[in-house]
This record gives structure tokens, C-alpha cells and sequence, in this order.
């Protein structure tokens, strides 16, 4: 439960160790300035950028119910943010699954990508796609699709 915070809460210590230090040498305005910085970057990372995870079994059933893709991530994961924000808000459509909270999400992930957990890996029709673009995933949500 705690993986995914340990790069926010190590980026915000970090930060805040910086910004001691620019504070006690007479700097007050750069150290603000740093923490800000660290704080921003911690958020970004953390699990609260992504829409709440639902289950892997959950998100197959839904997936076949309505057609919307799926999403296997992980926080800290850099594609990940990327296809978070790229999309927009049409991102909150998919079904987003934290392979470090599912362990059944993160065997299938090692299943679509030989034993690998190799994310985001997006799951469209039942065939999974490995770091797609996120305009293509973006075009899986329109209704033409």
C-alpha cells in the first residue's frame, strides 16, 4: 500500500532538506520557491493525479460491459503520467488499475508482456497494447471507434 508513495514522500523531504538549507543561508524567497517546486513534482507523481483504481477483474467486467479500454500503471511510472495527462479529461473514462495494489492486475500485465511488468499496458477488445500514444488510446474512447 505504501509503494506508491515513497517517490512523492522522498521528493517532498528532499525538498524540504533544500530548502532548510536555503532558508538558514539568508534565502528565503529561493527556498520557497524550491519547496514549491518539490511539492509540485511529488503531486504530480503521486497516486492522487490518477482517477481511483478499481480491481483488474472489476475493470475486465466493466471493459466488456462498455467497451471503454483499460489500464494497467504503476505510480512513479513517467509513461504513465503521460498518458494520464495527454488525454485530458477524456482520460477519467478509463478504467485505471494500480498493478502495485492488484495482484491479479499485475499478473496480467507479466502475462501480455513475458513476465515482464512492463506498464502502462492498455487493454482494448481483450488484446493488451504496451505504452501506447495517447492519442490513439484517446481515439479508443470516441464513439466512432
Amino acid at each position: 500500500m505504501t509503494r506508491p508513495w515513497i517517490l512523492p514522500l522522498l521528493l517532498v523531504l528532499c525538498g524540504s532538506v533544500v530548502a532548510a538549507g536555503l532558508l538558514l543561508s539568508g534565502s528565503p524567497a529561493a527556498a520557497v520557491a524550491f519547496l514549491l517546486v518539490f511539492v509540485l513534482l511529488a503531486g504530480v507523481n503521486s497516486p492522487l493525479v490518477f482517477p481511483k483504481s478499481i480491481g483488474w477483474l472489476d475493470a475486465q467486467r466493466r471493459s466488456a460491459a462498455d467497451g471503454r479500454p483499460v489500464v494497467l500503471w504503476r505510480s512513479g511510472c513517467k509513461y504513465c503520467l503521460r498518458l494520464r495527462i495527454r488525454p485530458g479529461r477524456s482520460a477519467r473514462q478509463l478504467y485505471w488499475v494500480d498493478i502495485c495494489r492488484d495482484p491479479v492486475g499485475a499478473a496480467a500485465v507479466r502475462a501480455a508482456n513475458d513476465g515482464n511488468e512492463t506498464v502502462p499496458t492498455v487493454v482494448v477488445a481483450g488484446r493488451p497494447h504496451v505504452n501506447p500514444d495517447p492519442e490513439w488510446v484517446r481515439e479508443q474512447l470516441s464513439p466512432s471507434a
